[in-house]
This record gives structure tokens, sequence and C-alpha cells, in this order.
């Protein structure tokens, strides 16, 4: 089983980077620095709670001058890049969020983004002065390194897991939108991504605003901004809803269910243990005399610990089919605990779809392990 993430800051980590401080800054004091850290409550601790923690503990040992404290931050940093060192643009939320300090802040977040992310930490300074921030992010769309432009648009993104939340966003995220459209045409995969989640996230709340906003951005015909539109589409085309099926090319099967026929999926066994696999039978025969292009998936509502339920889409096939295609497939899927995931007994319904429209139907009865 797969470590806590928490658990990438063990004691000899902590170790190596207060070694590394002091490498830099002679009279910064390690071990009360590792002593602090490595408290009574450490082991208790998540990995956020864990991350605040070093960045709390850290400002104690470091001048209290907060422009010295990042420029022995700035001699550090190139030999502290990764995940862990999520503490370094952490460290700036913490002690930098005062508006007299905001210049030096916003040029720490810029070049701590590269080392590790701050995503996160950028949140803290949008609630504060939503309007400014977003001017600012505007700017980093058009920097010259792409984890700065991915920067712009993750940190502005409505709901990003893990991240403080943007309620002005959630309800107007019109400057959002405004900011997206310098990284419509972005050449980076990774800042695509990005600004393809962020669509996704207003979708959410706001879907003719992001259906809008793709038509207009499809219309473009560049490729690079046809691909963030796809998948900034993604929980839309699920949700089947015309528009933007038509936009993608999909066949409308809510009003035209005559094109699917004879459609079935079934469990095997019906009966299983958390923790087994099971098969999963599905098919289908298409009865459109031209091509339809459709989006094949199988939904299923787990049942929670509370014993209400919880849908996930899994994808099947997602292609063009031909006039009397017939469809009969295996799908094997697991049932055991993931770390994204845990499994509670229950009857769980199995839905087969096609192009978000349920055609067929089955159940699987889900025991506690044996």
């Amino acid at each position: 089983m797969a470590e806590p993430l928490k658990d990438l800051y063990s004691e000899t980590f902590i170790r190596e980077f207060s070694e590394k401080v002091r490498d830099v800054h002679p009279s910064f004091s390690s071990e009360s620095f590792i002593e602090e850290v490595m408290d009574e409550h450490w082991d208790d601790r998540k990995l956020k709670e864990r991350i605040r923690h070093i960045s709390i503990t850290l400002g104690k040992h470091l001048p209290s001058d907060y422009q010295k404290a990042l420029g022995i931050l700035y001699r550090l940093d190139k030999d502290c890049e990764g995940f862990r060192y999520l503490f370094f643009p952490d460290f700036v939320e913490v002690h930098g969020l005062n508006k007299k300090d905001w210049q030096l802040s916003l040029a720490a977040l810029e070049r701590f983004t590269s080392k590790s992310s701050s995503e996160f930490a950028v949140r803290a300074f949008i609630l504060l002065d939503p309007a400014q921030m977003i001017e600012k992010m505007k700017d980093w769309t058009k920097h010259g390194d792409e984890h700065v432009r991915r920067l712009a648009s993750e940190g502005c993104r409505p709901r990003l897991p893990w991240g403080l939340s943007l309620p002005m966003f959630k309800s107007d995220p019109k400057p959002v939108l405004e900011l997206l459209e310098n990284l419509k045409k972005d050449s980076s995969l990774y800042v695509r991504k990005s600004v393809a989640n962020n669509l996704n996230d207003i979708a959410k709340d706001h879907p003719k605003a992001v259906i809008e906003t793709s038509k207009r951005w499809h219309e473009s015909g560049d490729a690079n901004t046809i691909w963030i539109v796809r998948r900034g589409c993604r929980n839309l085309v699920r949700q089947a809803d015309p528009e933007v099926l038509s936009l993608f090319g999909y066949t409308d099967v809510l009003n035209n269910p005559n094109i699917i026929s004879n459609a079935f999926i079934r469990n095997e066994p019906d009966s299983i243990f958390i923790g087994e696999t099971s098969e999963l039978h599905f098919g289908f025969r298409v009865q459109e005399k031209n091509p339809v292009k459709l989006r094949i998936e199988y939904a299923i509502d787990f049942v929670k610990a509370n014993q209400k339920t919880s849908r996930k889409i899994f994808l099947l096939a997602d292609r063009n089919f031909t006039d009397s295609e017939a469809v009969e497939r295996v799908r094997i899927h697991n049932w055991k605990n993931l770390t994204t995931r845990r499994h509670y007994k229950g009857i769980h319904r199995i839905s087969l779809l096609v192009n978000g429209v349920e055609v067929a139907g089955t159940h699987v009865k889900l025991n506690a392990e044996s």
C-alpha cells in the first residue's frame, strides 16, 4: 500500500532542509527548528496541516524582516524543487499577506511556482483583492515561463481541489473567462490542461457561459484552442447537453432513441465482496444508416458510508459507428479500495450510457470484505 503523502515530510527531510537553510544562513538554529516542527502533534497532522506548520515554524526561525527572510529562501530555491517544497509559496501566504508586502509576495509566488506550485497560496491574495489579482494574473498570462502562465489559470479556478474556494468567481466567472482568453491558444500542454480544467469548473455553475465561450473558441479553428474546448466541456458531454454534443459532432441520442437497439449491460457475478473484480458484459446495435459518433460509458452509483450514492463515469469507447454495427464487449471492473475512493457494502446501480443517455441498467450487490 502506498505511503500517505504527508509522510513525505519525514524527520529526515526536515533535518536535510534545515541543514540547507543553515548553509546559507549560519545563525539558523537547526535543532530548535526540527524540534518545533516535529512536536507532539506532528503525527496527527494531515498533509496541508504539516505544510502550514512548517511555514509558521520557519517564520519563527528566519529574520523577522520579511524581505530578508525571502532573500534566504531565494538562495535556497534552486535546490528545493518538487511537491515537498510547497511550503515555500505557503510561507508567502502565511507571512506576506499584508498589503504593504504585496509587491514582494507576488514576485515570490511568481518565482516559487516553477519550483513547486503557487496555485494554492495565490488564492488567499485573490480573496483579499480579486480585481487587483486578476489584473496581475493577466500579466502572468503573457509570461515566458509556462509555469507562471499556468499559475494565472490554475490559481483562479473556482473549484480547485485542495484549494481555498473562490465564491466571487463561482457567482460571476466573467473575470476568469476574460483572463483565459489570453491562454486559449497557449503552446504549452501544461497550460492548456489548466485552462480546460478551469472551464470545466466554471461549467458546474455556469454551463451556458462555458457553452457560449466554447462555441466562439471552437470557430477559430486553432488546434490548441479546440483541444482546450473539448477537454473543458467533458462534463457537459457526459451530461448530453445538446449544444455541446452538436459542437463536437456527436449524434443526438436523447431525441433520436431509435439509433440504438438491443442495448444491455449485466454484471457477473451479481454479488461480490469488496476487493474482488467483476465482469461487465455490455452491448448494443446501431440502427442509423449514416455513420454516427458515439461516446460509450458506464456509470456506477457508488454507495457511500451514509448509504447515499455518488456517481462515477467510466469511458468505454468514443468513435464513429457504422450502420447495423453490433457491439458486444466485456470490461473487468475492480472493486478494491483506492486512496481516492472507498467502497461500502450495498446495492450499486450500473448504467450503460450512450452520449450521456442511459440505454440499459443493472446492479451488483457489494458485500463487506470477507
